[in-house]
Parts: structure tokens; C-alpha cells; sequence
């Protein structure tokens, strides 16, 4: 019974990563390399600020980690196979019908 909770709590965890889209474009930045936060708020055109809190909560979720280097602090994924993972993922929903979109939650309850 521990495992069933433990794998619903990981899923559910991704599932909030993946909740907000720019959460989603740093994930998918963070798959093609490591990056700074400067390097990472310049790409996807918000402020330092507004990825900072993205970050910490990548970090709390346990998807990135942040590496010191020198003065500086380097994020990446926590495991490359969350890359694969995102890729898959990716994949199997466009594989399945890729012209759906997620109703609004609001209007529709889901999502």
C-alpha cells in the first residue's frame, strides 16, 4: 500500500510541475542543458524574479537541482531521465490526438 501512495505523491508532484507553462519551459530548457537562472530568465523572456519562485518550486517538487559554481548557482534536472521522461510524455499525448487542448479548469473542473 506504501508504494501506490509514494507513486501517487511522485505523479502528482510532476503533475504540479507541469501545471504551469513556464514551469513546462524551463523543464524542457533544462533538458537540452544546464543553465543559469540569469541565462534561463533572459531565454524565456521573464523576470529574475518570476523564475526564481518558478525554480524553487522545480526544486521543492524534487525535479531540479542547483549546483554552485563559484558565485554563480547552475540548475539542471535531477535526473536526465526526467528528460526522457518529458519527451515520452510529450509523444504519447500528441500520439493520442493532437489537435485536444485542456478545457479551462474552471469552466470544465479538470486539469
Amino acid at each position: 500500500m506504501l508504494t501506490i501512495a509514494s507513486d501517487i505523491e511522485v505523479l502528482a508532484r510532476f503533475g504540479r510541475a507541469l501545471a504551469d507553462p513556464i514551469r513546462c519551459r524551463l523543464l524542457l530548457a533544462l533538458r537540452e542543458a544546464p543553465a543559469h537562472p540569469s541565462d534561463l530568465a533572459d531565454a524565456l523572456g521573464i523576470s529574475r524574479t518570476r523564475l526564481s519562485n518558478h525554480l524553487a518550486c522545480l526544486r521543492d517538487c524534487g525535479l531540479v537541482i542547483a549546483i554552485p559554481v563559484g558565485r554563480r548557482t547552475r540548475y539542471e534536472l535531477a535526473d536526465e531521465r526526467l528528460g526522457h521522461a518529458l519527451d515520452h510524455l510529450r509523444n504519447a499525448v500528441v500520439a493520442v490526438e493532437a489537435d485536444k487542448t485542456c478545457p479551462d479548469a474552471e469552466t470544465r473542473g479538470c486539469c
